[in-house]
């Protein structure tokens, strides 16, 4: 049953939707919530790039393992990292991107005020990361409430990665959401003949792609990898294309759906190079998904 959760200095933030602070990225999946309350640190709502990784609640340790692997892995590089703060797989995602210093934002099932499960965890990602719900203060979970916010886990990321899934598991509702979200699904096969490895093959053969490590899901969703050992990023040239996506930007700031439009390009590619010139520092992503130069251009690109 949930709790209130302590609030010493933290309040909810509440956010209608078109508000300035709206998370644009929600506008283009079916049944986008009106209003959404936020705990914490605000500025991650919105953020892109973004992945979300889910799975059951009971995972092995195997599952386990590689949840807070993935979740690290990826916050090294600079993803947010999107869960449901669940026992399991989710928790096991959260702790890892926060272990390393990384950006996570947990989609709750009731309200922000009343987050469950509680624990260390939950006080942690108020704290550090970020609570977000489209219930009102107040609102205690309710089963009808997840397969519903799971639409908003998938509809804040990019990608959806699966790890660890029984065949009935409520992870793949949100595989399903992703899919109808236009959203890329990964999974992480797992063995073959265990029970929380059914999901997960059965996502695979409807034609998610199966990954082993964080470096293979970055390179196959944006085009670069980590450079071993340091866990930096190693962003591949841009190419010729990011001047004209650099001048976009002069002056104004633009969701990635703005930028591909402005520049008659596809969205998934927009995005992989404003990844590619965050990481260079030429381009900074702000609340609501938009993004701007992050210093001026050289003598002779504008």
């Amino acid at each position: 049953m949930s709790a209130p959760i302590e609030r010493r200095s933290l309040l909810p933030l509440h956010l209608a939707r078109g508000g300035p602070s709206w998370p644009r990225i929600l506008d283009q999946i079916p049944s986008p919530p009106e209003e959404l309350w936020v705990l914490g640190k605000a500025e991650l709502l919105g953020l892109q790039p973004a992945i979300a990784i889910v799975g059951t609640r009971s995972p092995t340790e195997y599952g386990r393992a590689q949840a807070e692997r993935f979740g690290a892995g990826l916050a090294r590089a600079g993803m947010c990292v999107i869960s449901g703060l669940a026992r399991g797989i989710d928790s096991a995602a959260h702790r890892g991107a926060l272990g390393v210093g990384g950006q996570s934002l947990a989609v709750l099932g009731s309200a922000v005020d009343m987050p469950w499960p509680r624990g260390p965890l939950t006080d942690r990602m108020a704290r550090e990361g970020l609570l977000i719900s489209e219930y009102p203060p107040g609102t205690g979970a309710r089963r009808h409430h997840f397969p519903m916010r799971n639409r908003l886990i998938s509809g804040l990321a990019d990608a959806v990665l699966v790890v660890e899934a029984a065949h009935a598991s409520g992870s793949l509702i949100t595989a399903r959401w992703a899919a109808d979200q236009g959203r890329d699904v990964y999974v992480i096969p797992g063995r073959v003949d265990h029970p929380m490895a059914r999901g997960c093959l059965r996502l695979i053969r409807e034609g998610g792609t199966p990954v082993g490590s964080p470096e293979q899901l970055l390179e196959d969703l944006y085009g670069f990898q980590l450079a071993p050992k340091t866990g930096k990023v190693t962003p591949t040239p841009p190419g010729g294309g990011a001047g004209d996506l650099l001048q976009a930007l002069e002056g104004e700031t633009l969701c990635v759906d703005e930028l591909a439009q402005r520049l008659d390009r596809r969205v998934d590619g927009t995005l992989g190079l404003l990844v590619q010139l965050e990481l260079e520092g030429w381009v900074r992503r702000g609340p609501g998904g938009l993004y701007g130069l992050h210093r001026p251009l050289p003598q002779g690109e504008s």
